[in-house]
């Protein structure tokens, strides 16, 4: 709204420059470009961000499946047990060895993640493999996908208002520039002659 009133205030003023009417202007388009623009390429960035994820949620579910294994006994250490996609779950996800059937029905041992608390040896645990039977991370789950889908609509909402607000910083500042070196030019101009007005020479 200010830059409207800037733009019609003093429109008779003989003071008034060209300059300042091109700076408003430029101010005008900015804020368009951020009220209308950089919504838009949120709205865009995130749209094709939950698009992508949600395919990858399909491929995920389709490519790993859930399996009854066996507690053999504790991981031999301690460690980090999650998938970055994993969403809420990684944080009680821990590792353990254990024994289960790969869809072949061959016999299958190793370290693993479960989501389960694991028990003594024997104890039945959930975990997650592949369809040749080795044990993956849990599939990512679509209110997780959404979630970063969000993150990310914001994170192009941001950056698109940080172009728009850098793109009329730097054309105001060339535009200053330029009135300072046409200032410079004719105050050079007038420089042989300050100071003799009126004198009669």
């Amino acid at each position: 709204m200010w830059v409207l009133w800037a733009l019609l205030r003093g429109r008779g003023n003989p003071l008034r420059r060209a300059t300042d009417r091109r700076e408003a202007w430029v101010a005008l388009g900015a804020l368009l470009l951020l009220v209308v623009g950089a919504p838009a390429a949120g709205w865009a960035g995130g749209a094709v961000a939950d698009a992508a994820l949600q395919r990858s949620v399909r491929a995920q579910h389709a490519e790993r499946h859930p399996v009854d294994a066996v507690v053999v006994g504790p991981a031999g250490r301690e460690r980090f047990a999650g998938d970055p996609e994993g969403g809420v779950e990684r944080a009680a996800r821990t590792w353990v060895v254990a024994s289960w059937e790969a869809p072949d029905g061959s016999p299958r041992t190793g370290e693993v993640a479960t989501a389960s608390r694991p028990g003594p040896p024997g104890f039945p645990v959930r975990i997650w493999t592949d369809a040749a039977g080795h044990p993956v991370p849990p599939p990512m789950d679509g209110s997780t996908a959404r979630t970063h889908a969000v993150l990310g609509g914001i994170g192009t909402f941001l950056l698109a208002a940080a172009c728009v607000e850098a793109g009329r910083r730097l054309v105001v500042g060339r535009m200053a520039r330029r009135r300072y070196a046409r200032l410079d030019r004719e105050w050079a101009e007038a420089g042989p002659d300050w100071g003799r007005a009126g004198t009669g020479g």
